[in-house]
């Protein structure tokens, strides 16, 4: 969506990090020169008025903020964007199996690779206070084409020739 000036997120008010993620991701629409349009769900009621709002406040398209809560709503999710056309990204590649638009974010594998070897180390003996904090640097790209098709996009080359798995 190379050319929306308005990107909406839809964000859990009740997670811990919610108010830290959407300071950051104002911070990140700012530097773009992009409008950041917050919808906060906490029920199904909520994520439906979301989206029921979404034309209104001009959003071109959505993020769906990494909630434990929205993994529990993901085929809500998928399908309202898919009825009210809304391009959407998501944090986790089951949405866009699901029939999600697009995904981008750490590896689930290489997180729980990571947490393996720390399970390792710690029955081996470690301490856990002397481990160092590590994250995932592996993250993933997968794109839906059917979705993409379906609202009417064109996914640049350069997209699917770095997407880690294109769905057709």
């Amino acid at each position: 969506m190379p050319k929306a000036g308005t990107i909406g997120v839809l964000v859990n008010p009740a997670n811990r990090n919610a108010d830290s993620n959407t300071r950051n991701l104002q911070a990140a629409a700012l530097a773009l020169g992009l409008r950041l349009e917050v919808f906060p769900a906490t029920t199904d009621r909520d994520i439906d008025a979301a989206f029921a709002t979404i034309p209104q406040r001009r959003a071109e398209a959505l993020l769906i903020g990494d909630d434990p809560f929205f993994n529990t709503r993901r085929e809500q999710l998928v399908a309202l964007a898919a009825d009210h056309r809304v391009p959407a990204i998501y944090f986790a590649p089951e949405f866009v199996a699901s029939g999600g638009l697009i995904t981008y974010g750490p590896s689930f594998t290489a997180m729980n690779r990571i947490a393996g070897e720390y399970t390792a180390r710690i029955l081996k003996g470690e301490k856990p206070a002397d481990l160092p904090v590590q994250q995932s640097t592996t993250f993933e790209l997968v794109v839906n084409m059917k979705t993409a098709t379906a609202l009417g996009l064109t996914v640049p080359p350069y997209i699917l020739a770095r997407a880690d798995e294109v769905i057709e």
